[in-house]
């Protein structure tokens, strides 16, 4: 087995984890129409075509399409959005809603830039994808803004989420969830730091543990046992 198919069944498998936790999360969508449950819901749907992409790329081959697709969803969006569903979680909905009004500018002019964009395949080297055969300028400046934000709302929201319980002394499972959640959130990051670093294979496994820590925290949070005996505070964990 390559190298380039090891990496593309890690990418397959973060995929098939990404649309099992998408699906769970807007079937509890359509059961309570919580704005945070879809726009998570969204942001774990974008994580999954992301991950099918760099799949596609290690199992198939180059393609165009492909990687607009996957650095759309990869370096602007997911964690983008995923963020917008703790913003609707913590935030007053006012704020929330203003704040989706410009992520959604962001959104059009972003699919504009990277669709748009000149792309150099030549200049690929090893096993990943990389921003770097972008030549058009002014497109991988974008991706910080998309990325600082999301983090910042995802994973700052879950450990203030975790805090609150733990301060309370209740719902351990939800302090243990936001952990998770907030730990999943940052392991991506991470992987593509080191990708930066020009170590390879990294990223792939920082997007799969990722994924993996963000569903097993949400399972955690929305367990029945936390259900039952919420608090009414408002806090980065579902409470319906």
């Amino acid at each position: 087995m390559t190298s380039l198919t090891f990496f593309g069944l890690i990418s397959l498998t973060t995929a098939i984890v990404a649309f099992a936790a998408t699906f769970l999360v807007l079937k509890r969508w359509s059961q309570r129409r919580r704005t945070y449950l879809l726009f998570w819901g969204i942001g774990l749907a974008l994580y999954g075509v992301g991950a099918a992409m760099e799949a596609y790329f290690s199992l198939v081959g180059w393609n165009a399409l492909v990687f607009r697709l996957w650095y759309l969803t990869g370096a602007f969006f997911t964690a983008a959005y995923l963020g917008q569903g703790t913003a609707f979680l913590l935030l007053r909905r006012s704020w929330a809603w203003a704040l989706f009004a410009i992520l959604a500018v962001g959104t059009v002019y972003a699919i504009f830039k990277v669709f748009t964009a000149t792309l150099d395949p030549s200049l690929l080297t090893g096993s990943e994808m990389s921003g770097k055969i972008i030549t058009s300028p002014g497109v991988r400046v974008l991706t910080p803004f998309f990325n600082i934000y999301g983090t910042l709302l995802l994973v700052g929201g879950a450990i203030y989420s975790a805090w609150l319980f733990w301060r309370k002394r209740v719902l351990l499972n939800r302090v243990l969830g936001n952990i998770l959640i907030a730990a999943g959130g940052l392991f991506p990051a991470f992987g593509g730091a080191f990708q930066r670093a020009g170590i390879p294979g990294i990223l792939y496994f920082s997007e799969l543990i990722g994924v993996i820590l963000i569903f097993v925290g949400y399972l955690f949070a929305t367990s029945e046992a936390a259900k039952a005996a919420a608090p009414k505070v408002t806090t980065g964990a579902p409470t319906g």
